[in-house]
């Protein structure tokens, strides 16, 4: 077995604030023996508006915000999945909403660029990520101690061609800030149903709560076995959700239900 953590925040515009809570739960997740922890998307900052993106953004391989997810990964001697921090894009007046990895000696090992870019709009709340973000292109798994691990971030999850893209995974990170509109009706049934139909364990760390922007996020951290039972969950608010990832009972639900071997497409 391993134990994996998910860290949900209710980050603020100040990189600062959200750094020290992040070294605050990571170390609350290293101290309940995680040897995976995942931080949930944009845990750098969600501002008031999208020029926020572009002051933060760091060049891939330094900054603040990159140092600090190694330092953190370093000293608590664990894999760290970093959410998401803006990244200079090529394209002018955009970021790169980016997950980087980083190994138990801080080193950086995987970065996944998020490919689906939001877009929802109503008559009282709107959306569109295209209009600072730079979507990227390539699928990307790493190779953790336990197994292999595939990447996406939040809207992605409504798109599960990218998840039969990974291959064969053990484990499936969904770092999000699901807004609370479609979260209540969304988040944990397209959760579970990447869970099953992938027969791996998906680990869900979120935006969870009232920011200070007026914006408010779903929450509901979470981790999924392959069976697609909730095996944790945090609501809403700062917090640390843990479990197990029982491999015995993975490659038990595979063999019972081999729904993996029969795939013709």
């Amino acid at each position: 077995m391993t134990k994996v953590a998910a860290i949900q925040m209710v980050s603020t515009p100040v990189v600062e604030e959200n750094i020290a809570t992040a070294r605050r739960l990571i170390g609350e997740a290293a101290s309940q023996g995680a040897d995976l922890v995942l931080l949930p998307e944009y845990w750098p900052g969600i501002g008031y508006n999208d020029t926020e993106k572009l002051q933060h953004a760091e060049v891939f391989g330094k900054g603040v915000i990159q140092d600090f997810m190694a330092e953190m990964a370093r000293e608590n001697g664990i894999w760290l999945i970093g959410g998401t921090l803006s990244l200079v894009s090529d394209e002018p007046g955009k970021v790169l909403n980016s997950s980087l990895v980083y190994d138990a000696a801080g080193k950086n090992v995987a970065r996944y660029d998020k490919i689906h870019l939001f877009g929802f709009s109503t008559e009282r709340e709107s959306y569109d990520e295209s209009l600072a973000i730079t979507g990227g292109h390539d699928v990307v798994t790493f190779q953790a101690p336990f197994g292999k691990v595939g990447l996406s971030v939040c809207y992605d999850l409504r798109f599960p061609e990218l998840y039969r893209a990974f291959g064969d995974c053990a484990l499936i990170v969904v770092p999000s800030a699901f807004t609370y509109t479609t979260g209540k009706v969304h988040w944990e049934i397209l959760l579970r149903a990447r869970a099953i139909e992938n027969q791996a364990y998906v680990l869900a760390a979120a935006q969870g709560g009232r920011h200070v922007t007026g914006r408010r996020t779903w929450g509901h951290t979470m981790l999924i076995d392959p069976w697609g039972e909730v095996k944790a969950v945090l609501p809403e608010g700062e917090g640390v959700v843990a479990g197990e990832l029982d491999f015995g009972r993975m490659a038990s639900i595979r063999e019972k239900l081999p729904a993996l071997r029969h795939r013709k497409l």
